[in-house]
């Protein structure tokens, strides 16, 4: 009779390990605000809540740390649906969702909900489509599936260069938002927190690959949800007596449409500066927002480093299981997300427009000296900065007016807290979900990045007979290069992050979508076929992207570059059919693979090599 193994003890008792760790952690939170009632410093209390979970997830690291190239890669292949799920969300819950989301639904109002809609849609399509039938096949990545149904190292290699465009573009983005956090929390500069973030990346994913990411992610989106929710739960019980903000919202909306009636009748703000909450369409036509959720929609079943997750349970039964648990815990946050934005709103219009220019907030001076709050066009260092800085304005009559505040949409979430005049403790709290967000995109995306690397070039492509220690080498250095490079990219804040996630996903999207669904649901496509659709597809896309971005070129028919993809799709698509019809028919034994991925019963396709 076989003994239990430690891994077998481990699993067995993930529900005990995991309840222990969230009660720690919800007593450290009671303590930290026992600390700030008995006069603690808040630089002292956001420094323990930074400190204190970044060393929580490296510490998840060190222990789950692993020489086996199948846990490097894949966690051994046997983690449960609902661990799985909750891994996926905070893999996918990154610092665009966290951080990025409701700022950006409290800039755009109703046109934000393009982002809610396209990037909980798109799991659908990962379940139906794509997920159950990479994990059938049995690969380490998404370029191992290529090489293997195109037979050869030019579709692997076109897969690779699909897969570092999107994950460096979308690590970058989590980067920082990590840069961010730890610049406000820290009081450091942002980019000098930009590597203090680093350091906390590299902890989690360096030692244990995707085993140690996996287990750290369970306990980060545990992490996140609770932050995240929790200050809309208060704000909603001070306000309506009821902690359930989602059940709220409808409240709260019908207040910001009274309150921005009375902005505009007060000359606080004119029909050119205020867009109304719920006014669809006042910052996207309504083709660039469907054109948007189809592209999140179909990036989402696109990027490698999400499908990647899938590769990690123990049957295609449970990597189904794992799309419907990732739905369920995304869910949480983005049914939450749009009432978080209206929660700042009112807030905001409240308790901060109207207010006297020598009479506002502190927290306003506080992003204000990070660059991310300006008055009168100038940043809010200062009361005589602000003051000197609307002197200038004309009709300014000493009040802020809503034309004059520009708040960054990438603080909203951290700085709701304490725009609402919550305690600091749950502003730490905030910014330890935030950190815990971004980190658990940024590990996953690294390690996406590094595996690809490592394994499909290295180890595919140049040495056969590497030995497991070498390849895991490989990895790591690999991992701590391409961290640093995209760390750099961040320090020099190239756009928002929103718009950098988004270009993630339409290139995803473009160059791996339609191999991806061809090369699972039509045996006919062929090799040139594939090669020559992600060429054509991604080599659109990323050209459209990077010209209207950088080149100064206009837009197509005024598609944003968001949704670059619209062109690179239907391209991606005519080109693999059309090839494939004009070139010779995949083998039978290639064809046969296709049957067999298709059928949910059976071995995987590929077996792990454990060596």
């Amino acid at each position: 009779m076989r003994l239990p193994s430690p891994e077998d003890t481990f699993l067995n008792n993930l529900g005990r390990i995991y309840g222990t760790y969230v009660g720690g952690f919800v007593a450290f939170v009671i303590l930290l605000a026992v600390l700030e009632q008995l006069g603690v410093p808040d630089r002292i209390i956001g420094y323990l809540f930074v400190f204190f979970t970044l060393a929580v997830y490296a510490g998840i690291g060190i222990v789950t740390r692993t020489v086996k190239v199948s846990e490097y890669y894949v966690a051994g292949r046997q983690v449960p649906a609902v661990y799985n799920g909750m891994a996926t969300a905070a893999d996918w819950m990154s610092g665009a969702s966290f951080v990025g989301l409701a700022g950006t639904l409290y800039a755009l109002g109703y046109d934000g909900l393009a982002y809610v809609l396209g990037w909980t849609g798109g799991f659908v399509l990962v379940a139906v489509l794509v997920a159950p039938y990479l994990r059938k096949f049995g690969a380490y990545t998404v370029p191992d599936f290529l090489a293997a149904r195109f037979g050869g190292n030019f579709a692997r290699l076109l897969g690779i260069v699909v897969l570092f465009a999107c994950s460096f573009t979308y690590v970058v983005a989590q980067i920082y938002s990590t840069g961010i956090i730890a610049s406000r929390f820290l009081g450091i500069s942002f980019e000098i927190a930009i590597y203090v973030g680093l350091a906390g990346i590299l902890l989690c994913s360096m030692l244990g690959g995707m085993r140690a990411v996996t287990w750290t992610q369970v306990a980060q989106y545990l992490v996140l949800i609770i932050a995240y929710m929790l200050p809309v739960a208060i704000l909603s019980a001070q306000k309506f007596g009821l902690p359930i903000a989602q059940i709220t919202y409808g409240a709260v909306l019908q207040e910001i449409t009274v309150l921005e009636q009375q902005l505009l009748a007060g000359g606080l703000a004119t029909a050119e500066t205020l867009k109304p909450h719920l006014a669809p369409f006042t910052s996207l036509d309504p083709f660039n927002f469907f054109a948007l959720i189809a592209c999140l929609m179909i990036g989402t079943a696109s990027l490698p480093h999400l499908l990647m997750r899938y590769f990690t349970t123990a049957s295609v039964r449970d990597a189904r299981r794992s799309v419907g648990w990732s739905l369920l815990f995304i869910f949480l946050l983005y049914v939450t997300a749009p009432a978080y934005a209206a929660f700042a709103k009112l807030e905001v219009y409240q308790n901060v427009i109207g207010a006297g220019l020598d009479a506002l907030p502190e927290w306003i001076y506080t992003y204000g000296r990070l660059g991310l709050v300006d008055i009168c066009g100038a940043h809010a260092a200062s009361v005589e900065a602000v003051q000197a800085a609307c002197a200038e304005v004309t009709g300014n009559q000493g009040v802020l007016r809503l034309p004059d505040l520009a708040i960054d949409r990438d603080v909203i979430v951290i700085a709701t807290p304490e725009i609402a005049g919550l305690p600091y403790v749950i502003a730490g709290l905030v910014a330890a979900g935030g950190l815990a967000a971004s980190i658990s995109t940024a590990d996953g995306l690294l390690l996406a990045l590094a595996n690809a690397l490592s394994h499909d070039v290295y180890y595919r492509m140049i040495d056969r007979r590497a030995p497991a220690s070498r390849r895991l080498l490989i990895a790591r250095l690999l991992l701590l290069g391409a961290a640093v490079l995209a760390a750099y990219v961040a320090s020099t804040r190239p756009a928002d992050i929103l718009s950098m996630v988004a270009w993630a996903f339409s290139l995803a999207a473009a160059g791996n979508f339609p191999v991806l669904v061809l090369g699972i649901w039509w045996r006919r496509c062929t090799s040139a076929g594939a090669i020559a659709g992600i060429i054509a597809g991604f080599g659109v896309t990323f050209y459209y992207l990077v010209m209207t971005q950088y080149g100064g070129m206009p837009e197509w028919y005024g598609v944003k570059n968001i949704s670059a993809a619209v062109f690179g799709l239907p391209v991606g698509f005519a080109v693999t059919i059309l090839v494939s019809l004009l070139t010779p028919a995949p083998s039978s034994e290639v064809q046969a693979l296709i049957d067999d991925i298709r059928r949910p019963s059976g071995d995987p396709v590929m077996r792990d090599r454990t060596a």
